[in-house]
């Protein structure tokens, strides 16, 4: 009886110590953006677009709306990526591309002339699926939280803590850059801040 109990405290134990192993750990982000500069960015040249000001990185029409996207410098595969955005002002138009070329929109659709924030737009099919719930879930005056989870071809994204979209890219890269749009045509502004990235 006794050696039974005490295989039982053995494997309570072991179940214990496994559950609080690395292999079970919280994932371990790495800051995207530094709050200081766009150190690990590929700023374009003669950059008037992004600016960073007290750790929020701002992005910002010019006067001829000239459209372009902030890449990382370096590429990912599978990965989470969390980040604050706020709408500042305008007809905000813009997104987090995942490994390149898909992206994941934030503010107004250009071409449905509507929000479609945290919905996939793919190019050569527009948006296939538009995330659920978002209008009662997005902060117009205020800082919104999104997570976005990239497990191979698989896009999962949660918005304000509740997740709200997924999908799954037949035409997405194996691995890419990220980037943070700024849509050509438009007269906008929107903030980012706290962006931080984990491997899956």
């Amino acid at each position: 009886m006794l050696a039974d109990m005490n295989i039982s405290r053995l494997f309570l134990a072991t179940a214990l110590l496994a559950l609080t192993s690395p292999l079970f750990a919280e994932e371990k982000f790495e800051p995207l953006f530094n709050g200081k500069d766009l150190t690990g960015w590929k700023a374009p040249e003669d950059n008037i677009w992004y600016l960073v000001e007290d750790g929020v990185l701002q992005i910002r029409s010019s006067p001829d709306q000239k459209g372009s996207v902030l890449w990382t410098e370096e590429e990912y595969e599978n990965f989470v990526v969390e980040l604050e955005f706020k709408f500042v002002s305008g007809t905000i138009d813009s997104g987090v591309h995942v490994k390149g070329d898909d992206q994941i929109q934030i503010g107004i659709s250009g071409s449905l002339k509507r929000d479609m924030t945290a919905s996939p737009y793919i190019p050569g099919k527009g948006y296939p699926v538009e995330a659920k719930g978002v209008a009662e879930l997005l902060k117009m005056d205020d800082w919104n939280h999104m997570r976005i989870e990239v497990r191979g071809m698989e896009y999962v994204v949660s918005l304000n803590g509740k997740k709200v979209m997924t999908y799954t890219s037949e035409t997405g890269k194996e691995k890419g850059p990220i980037g943070l749009q700024l849509h050509g045509d438009r007269d906008m502004a929107i903030d980012y801040r706290n962006l931080k990235i984990a491997g899956l």
